[in-house]
This record gives C-alpha cells, sequence and structure tokens, in this order.
C-alpha cells in the first residue's frame, strides 16, 4: 500500500517493489526496492512525464529533500520525480554488516553483492517501470555513479529512456581500475596543491595531525581507529564545492592543552569518525572498485596497489623533509576493513570481491555509437572524482550526446548549482541551447 504524504511545495508517496535479486532467474528469489514519489503541489492531479533520478555512490540512497531543495524545484516544473533507492541502498534491501550474514558466509555474501552493481540496477529500473509510468520511457537524470548506470542504461535498455542527463558520471567505457586510479592519484594532487594554496596555513596542521598520528594508537568515538592513512582519506572533501573549506575548519580545531600534554581534541575525534565511518553506506566500500570490474581482471585493491606508483603520497616519508602531507580522495583501501567497525565483520567478502573474475561487461560500445536517445552531460573540468580526458572520450562515442564542459562547479555541480545545471542539461539535450 503506498503512503502518500506533504511537505511544503510538494506531495511525497512512498513506493515499493518486488524484483528479481537476478534478473537472469526471474522466478528466483527477490528484493524489495523502495522509492519516494515526488511531485509539485499544484500539479498533483495532472498527467505529467516521469523523472528517474539515479544517486551517486555507489551505496547511498537517493537524496532525502525537503520540500524542493537543490535540482528537484526545476525538475517539479514539469515531471514527477521518483527518487530510487537503489538495490543495497537505503530502505532498499539494505547490505550491511548485519544484514549479510543473512546471506551466509563470506563466499555467499560476495556472490550475493556481485548482483548490486550497474547492470542490475538497470534491469530493476526496467522492471519497476511499467508500474510506474505505464509503460511510457522516462528521463533518467545520473549523478555521478548515477550517471555510470544512465550509461549502463543506454547500452541494456535504451527503449526505456525518453532522455538521459548525466552530472559528472561519464565513465571510460573500457578502461580497468588500474587506469582509473592511475589517473586519479595526479588528478587528487592537484586538488591537495590547490587546497595549500588557498589555505597555507594548513601545510604545517596537516603535518602536525599525520605525526601525531604515526606516533599513537588513536581509536575514535565508536571505535574507528585513525590512522595517518585514514586521515589522509579526508581528502576526499576536496571534490567537493566547499570541501576545501570544510577540511580547513576541520584542521583548525584539531588540537588541544590537556593535563596530559597536547591531544587530539573531542571536537576534531568527532568530525573526523562521522567523515570516515562507512556505517551508513558499507556498499560504497564493498562495491567501490567492483564497478570498474568488465572482464577477467581482478580489480585486486587498485587503488593500494597504485598508490605504490606515487610515492609522494607516503606521509611517512613527507615528514622526513618539509613536504606536505598529501591527501588522498575516492579510493578505497584494505586497511579501511581493519580500521572501521562496521567493514570489520566484511573483510573476507571484501578481499573475495577483489578477487573475483567473473565480472560482466556493463557498457555496449556497439550500442553507444547507434545511440538515438537524447542526450546531454555536464563534464566538470577539474572534476577529481571522475576522469575529465575518460569523460570526454566516452561523450564522443555515445552518438548525439551533447557534453557541457565546465570548470564552474566541482563534482556535486548539480546541487552546487541547482537549478541551472539541470535547466541547462535539458536544454542541451533537446537541443534548445
Amino acid at each position: 500500500m503506498s503512503l502518500s504524504y506533504r511537505q511544503p511545495g510538494v506531495v511525497l508517496t512512498d513506493r515499493h517493489f518486488t524484483v528479481p535479486l537476478d534478473h537472469s532467474d526471474p522466478g528466483g528469489e527477490t528484493i524489495e526496492l523502495y522509492a519516494r514519489e515526488v511531485v509539485a503541489s499544484d500539479k498533483a492531479g495532472q498527467e505529467l512525464p516521469w523523472m528517474l533520478y539515479l544517486q551517486g555512490g555507489p551505496g547511498f540512497g537517493a537524496n532525502r529533500f525537503v520540500g524542493r531543495q537543490a535540482w528537484l524545484g526545476r525538475a517539479l516544473e514539469e515531471y514527477r520525480v521518483l527518487l530510487l533507492d537503489q538495490r543495497g541502498t537505503g530502505r532498499s534491501t539494505p547490505a550491511t554488516r548485519q544484514t549479510l550474514p543473512l546471506r551466509g558466509g563470506p563466499a555467499e555474501q560476495a556472490d550475493h553483492l556481485a548482483r548490486f552493481r550497474a547492470d542490475s540496477i538497470v534491469r530493476d529500473c526496467e522492471a519497476i517501470r511499467p508500474q510506474v509510468t505505464g509503460g511510457a520511457p522516462w528521463t533518467v537524470l545520473g549523478q555521478s555513479f548515477g550517471g555510470f548506470c544512465t550509461v549502463t542504461y543506454l547500452s541494456l535498455a535504451p527503449e526505456g529512456i525518453d532522455t538521459a542527463i548525466v552530472t559528472g558520471g561519464l565513465p571510460s567505457l573500457h578502461a580497468h581500475a588500474d587506469d582509473v586510479y592511475r589517473a586519479a592519484y595526479p588528478r587528487i594532487e592537484r586538488k591537495v596543491t590547490a587546497h595549500y594554496a588557498r589555505y597555507p596555513q594548513d601545510v604545517e596542521r596537516a603535518r602536525r595531525v599525520a605525526d601525531h598520528l604515526l606516533g599513537h594508537d588513536v581509536v575514535l568515538p565508536g571505535g574507528y581507529r585513525l590512522t595517518v592513512e585514514a586521515f589522509q582519506s579526508l581528502g576526499l572533501m576536496l571534490g567537493a564545492s566547499d570541501g576545501s573549506h570544510r577540511l580547513h575548519h576541520l584542521l583548525e580545531d584539531a588540537f588541544v592543552r590537556t593535563p596530559a600534554g597536547i591531544e587530539l581534541s573531542d571536537a576534531f575525534q568527532e568530525q573526523a569518525r562521522a567523515l570516515l565511518s562507512y556505517a551508513g553506506h558499507p556498499l560504497y566500500a564493498l562495491v567501490h572498485e567492483a564497478i570498474y570490474g568488465q572482464d577477467a581482471r581482478p580489480t585486486a585493491w587498485a587503488a593500494e596497489r597504485v598508490r605504490a606508483e606515487f610515492p609522494q603520497f607516503d606521509a611517512a616519508k613527507a615528514l622526513t623533509g618539509d613536504a606536505p602531507v598529501l591527501f588522498t580522495g575516492e579510493t578505497v583501501h584494505p586497511w579501511m576493513f581493519d580500521a572501521d567497525p562496521a567493514l570489520r565483520p566484511l573483510r573476507e567478502t571484501a578481499e573475495l570481491l577483489a578477487a573475483r573474475t567473473d565480472w560482466r561487461p556493463l557498457y555496449d560500445p556497439a550500442r553507444l555509437a547507434a545511440n538515438e536517445v537524447p542526450a546531454a552531460a555536464a563534464v566538470y573540468h577539474d572534476d577529481m572524482y571522475v576522469d575529465t580526458a575518460h569523460s570526454l572520450e566516452t561523450a564522443a562515442a555515445i552518438r548525439g550526446l551533447r557534453p557541457w564542459v565546465t570548470n564552474e562547479y566541482e563534482h556535486d555541480g548539480l546541487r552546487a548549482g541547482a537549478p541551472h545545471v539541470l535547466d541547462r542539461l535539458l536544454a542541451l539535450a533537446r537541443d534548445e541551447a
């Protein structure tokens, strides 16, 4: 039974769906999906086209908006919007340390999670589309990993899409995870360099924190073990529009004088815990590298292996001289499954996924080259998370896709630039810009 309720300016309806766990076995086990339907209050009784929103990640449920926040206000001018919690996230049969043991041991858990990639998400969308739209195609808006899913959608079921909009999420069609991270570390270094140019006082602050962590065993509230590598991973913030400022403010409060001497402040530790913990989105850590698996090669902890090619990220070496401590970015490492209580029980499962060699292709270059779906994509030229060169190569490979390349926004441009970003991309897709 669907439940409808109101927020300022909108009517919301909770939608629940049942889909196969494995779409190649439609008569087998099923899982539940949750999505939130949103329509403008003054259009609630109207027949409107549908927009499906696919969230970034992987591993995050759809945005929990209040009213017409961010890009949603622009979308509601002409669409009913379906905010889908992709399988394993939010309220859609979540995959966590608490629920995965229901599948069995690590081997069964890894087999289960192998079905939580973009191809399965797209087939979920096609399974529920007739129930939502009556069979009509819908506009798909994909942010970040949601954009990866949108390209998979154009590869597997373009008949289900009326218009495709991608923001910060055009993936390479061919790159192995090694290639992705080999391109990522120089981008991350540029972001860190830009941060230190903006806040030069943070060079010494970051060195002080790193030096402290190398000499002390720090366990954050809740049990997260704060190592120097974990501290460096706070650089994930630098890919967001306000991330450099937030990192600066975090470092400002790092230390406090106590009767026992100088220690990391409670305020710093609590903020770091909230930023570092995967308790709310463990699927991100578990399948992050798996989203790049497309052949018989294992991902094999690509980010950790490739990092060794960039010794400037070694904090201990930086501290032996006067080099700045470099932060890292959107990378997942084996040590995270030791440091984070939300991930520790899943370490063996993660190892099995990293060793897996039966990944299926996620994209169909021939079908994309023959694409007939109106499509547009925002490519953020300074994007820390998605490589610009990879995105532009893919943009050229999708027939008719119109890219908008801009350095006005970071990876979160859909949020920070709303409603301008969505408005611009809809106009591009419709050939009105």
